[in-house]
């Protein structure tokens, strides 16, 4: 089954960024895409207004939001967009969070323990897996994440949730969104930032918002909320915040790399095409996992299996007589031994996931880039094991 070589390769990836946030520019960026930036200008002026809209407005046409959708940039990345979110809405009704990775756990530790639902329930699985779908009562508000960026385990498709359903459906579609299809008709709130699959910068959100949820948010809220976290007032929803004044002060320099993100999806095709260059650099990867003895991804079905954050689990013998610290560190000594050589970049797994390797393959990442990058983890594998079978 192994085609592992030993040899050390001569061929580096021309960009060797597999980081999974923030994540790879596109192909051809260069700081000179900035030159336009509104700079010494401020946000709030009809010229930055203007841009700030065309973030919203062709975020907004790329991805299909559906008629009535409300689309803002909000403060603190995707985080920042989940916990407003939580922090408005959350015990208004009962509410099912999904916990399968990292962040989805946040959100169910924060709902628990910060936030203190009383009618909260807990749906969980271990990191390659996903809870029982089976299980989740759509007639409470939901709480799932699209995409697990630090498990590699994804949602396998819109029927997931019913076109009917009675709560809100809340979804953190950081990692998925421009890469994967959203039912955008079974979700209510999505949420994302600018720093995957477009390769933009970190600190800036985004929540769309469907009608019923806006219906909703337009309430009172239950609960004090910080400034930063208010789409609402005593008047209702805060309508400007969907038409580019944000809450708070953005980096125009950050917006007009959005905006140059934006342009490009747009140039080489639009969504299809996105999705497209993900599903090749998943595909790279699977021919190559397929070939080999030492590696697996830890998504444990393939109809689970992320297109953008490609987590890989180590099987080979001698890692499995390890010990849980010696794994770490040796999967970290692979992950370190490529980035010296300048073959790779990021390549650990999430700091609370099992000990592996991550490969981002979101829509910037060319697949002749993680084609030059596998022979590299081969070589690293087979150095670092020569340290902890001696």
């Amino acid at each position: 089954m192994s085609e592992q070589s030993s040899t050390k390769p001569t061929v580096r990836p021309a960009r060797p960024f597999f980081s999974s946030g923030p994540c790879a520019k596109r192909p051809g960026w260069s700081l000179d895409v900035l030159n336009g930036a509104l700079l010494g200008r401020s946000h709030r002026a009809p010229e930055g207004r203007a841009r700030l809209k065309e973030v919203i407005t062709r975020s907004r046409d790329l991805l299909g939001l559906p008629e009535g959708w409300r689309l803002g940039i909000v403060p603190g990345s995707d985080t920042g967009a989940v916990e407003m979110i939580l922090w408005a809405l959350a015990g208004q009704r009962g509410v099912d969070v999904l916990a399968f990775e990292s962040f989805s756990g946040e959100w169910a530790r924060d709902l628990r323990e910060i936030l203190r639902i009383d009618d909260l329930r807990v749906l969980e699985a271990p990191y390659g897996a996903l809870p029982d779908l089976e299980a989740v009562d759509w007639s409470r508000d939901v709480v799932l994440t699209w995409n697990g960026t630090t498990s590699g385990v994804r949602m396998p498709g819109p029927d997931v949730v019913p076109a009917e359903h009675d709560g809100l459906v809340i979804c953190d579609a950081t990692s998925a969104a421009f890469a994967m299809d959203l039912p955008w008709d079974r979700l209510d709130i999505v949420t994302w930032s600018w720093q995957k699959v477009l390769g933009g910068e970190a600190a800036h959100g985004m929540v769309a918002i469907s009608p019923r949820a806006a219906a909703r948010l337009a309430a009172p809220s239950i609960r004090p909320l910080p400034k930063i976290f208010r789409l609402s007032n005593r008047k209702g929803l805060i309508e400007a915040i969907f038409e580019g004044d944000t809450i708070n002060t953005p980096s125009m320099l950050c917006v007009e790399d959005a905006l140059d993100g934006l342009r490009w999806a747009d140039a080489i095709g639009g969504l299809p095409a996105l999705q497209a260059r993900t599903a090749a650099n998943l595909g790279v990867v699977e021919a190559w996992v397929a070939k080999r003895d030492w590696v697996t991804f830890l998504a444990s079905s393939p109809e689970t299996r992320s297109s953008t954050s490609i987590c890989l689990k180590i099987v080979a013998p001698w890692f499995a007589c390890l010990g849980a610290d010696d794994q770490t560190k040796a999967a970290k000594d692979i992950a370190a031994l490529v980035a010296q050589e300048r073959a790779g970049f990021d390549l650990a797994s999430y700091r609370d996931a099992p000990p592996g390797l991550r490969i981002w393959g979101g829509a910037t990442v060319e697949a002749d880039d993680i084609a030059a990058l596998l022979p590299w983890l081969d070589w690293a594998h087979a150095e670092v094991r020569k340290t902890y079978a001696s």
